[in-house]
């Protein structure tokens, strides 16, 4: 079955929404707590109140592994008594971290307001990296499409400028030049 232009532009318009794509990377919303602490669960709760993001508790490195493999978290905040006592676990958590931010604290002598403070401050700065990261590979992806844009402007004007041009293929190349310009118009213009 065929599509008409307006269902694909709605489709493409709905890839760019908050649901997907560079978006969501910026804006998942949950936090996953790493500690066999006994008040884990009032821990969770202040971090939860200090962040507005859900926080999930895992109280064993093996129970964050199927955590981290069932849903994407921002960030992994992990109990650094607990990394000491299963320090076979430690690759295999990070292995599968994903884009979660890891900060790693000991509750032994923190307290829940330095939790916050540098779970805050690694969360920022990985939302900054990604920004900066996105950012560059739009300039990359930028300039890449210039030089071929700029070629593309270039065979059109030479093939137009060809004598005895049958109209179909003038009115075609003109089309192309057309579009080619539109195109290096939205290029110059940073996202």
């Amino acid at each position: 079955m065929e599509r008409s232009p307006a269902e694909e532009s709605r489709k493409l318009i709905c890839y760019q929404s908050l649901s997907s794509g560079w978006r969501r990377a910026l804006e998942q919303n949950m936090i996953l707590l790493i500690t066999s602490l006994a008040k884990a669960q009032d821990c969770a709760n202040a971090l939860q109140e200090a962040t507005a993001e859900p926080v999930q508790v895992a109280a064993t490195l093996r129970e964050a592994v199927a955590q981290l493999q069932a849903h994407e978290f921002s960030a992994a905040v992990i109990d650094q008594l607990l990394l000491d006592a299963e320090p076979d676990d430690v690759e295999t958590i990070l292995k599968h971290m994903g884009n979660a931010v890891p900060v790693y604290s000991n509750f032994a002598i923190s307290g829940i307001e330095r939790v916050s403070r540098e779970l805050h401050s690694a969360m920022h700065r990985r939302k900054r990296e990604l920004l900066v990261a996105r950012q560059e590979a739009q300039q990359t992806l930028r300039s890449e499409l210039k030089d071929t844009v700029t070629a593309l402007l270039l065979s059109c004007e030479m093939a137009l400028d060809v004598p005895n041009l049958p109209l179909f293929a003038e009115t075609k190349m003109r089309a192309v030049d057309a579009l080619a310009k539109e195109m290096r118009s939205k290029l110059a213009v940073p996202v």
